[in-house]
């Protein structure tokens, strides 16, 4: 397995997250984050989204920061993490996961939120699949491992989701038998 770019060998500190996709689990994990003391810049097409989550997110007294933008490119400019909310559906995924593995920089970490589809399978349409993990989020926070997921990119995304107060759940993707 190759190990995730060097910038986040031993990450302290505050992330930078791209959330793409302003819906209601978009906004509720931006409060968490930001109330982590994380920066969050959240992304969505809709700008009436937006001005719901600007509305609805309390930020002042909060040590993070929230941005807002109407482009994947502004979100994931300078993102530790991107974090997907797109619908769970095969099209969708596989056109963010191509998009923001083109604009993000080659140290962010990849997160699909999926239930259904297959992590690898995804990851393997990127340059990133080592920095590629799949997320479920419920009462507790699920990191699924991908085939080729780094030891260095679980231990990112699992100190980012205990630092929003979550319980975390780690499981590998099991493999497709036919």
């Amino acid at each position: 397995m190759t190990s995730v770019t060097p910038p986040f060998e031993g990450k302290k500190g505050p992330l930078t997250l791209a959330l793409i996709g302003a819906g209601k689990a978009g906004r509720s994990l931006a409060a968490a984050a930001i109330r982590a003391g994380h920066r969050v810049v959240l992304e969505d097409v809709m700008p009436a989204k937006l001005r719901e989550a600007l509305d609805e997110i309390p930020i002042a007294g909060m040590p993070g920061t929230l941005e807002t933008v109407t482009t994947v490119e502004d979100a994931v400019r300078e993102a530790d993490i991107a974090i997907d909310f797109v619908p769970d559906e095969l099209e969708s995924k596989l056109e963010i996961v191509c998009m923001v593995d083109r604009m993000a920089p080659p140290k962010t970490v990849l997160c699909i939120q999926t239930r259904a589809l297959n992590v690898t399978d995804l990851a393997n349409c990127t340059y990133r699949a080592d920095r590629c993990v799949g997320l479920v989020f419920d009462e507790t926070i699920t990191v699924r491992r991908g085939i080729k997921t780094s030891d260095e990119t679980m231990a990112l995304v699992e100190a980012f989701a205990r630092s929003c107060g979550a319980a975390v759940e780690v499981r590998d993707e099991a493999p497709i038998t036919l």
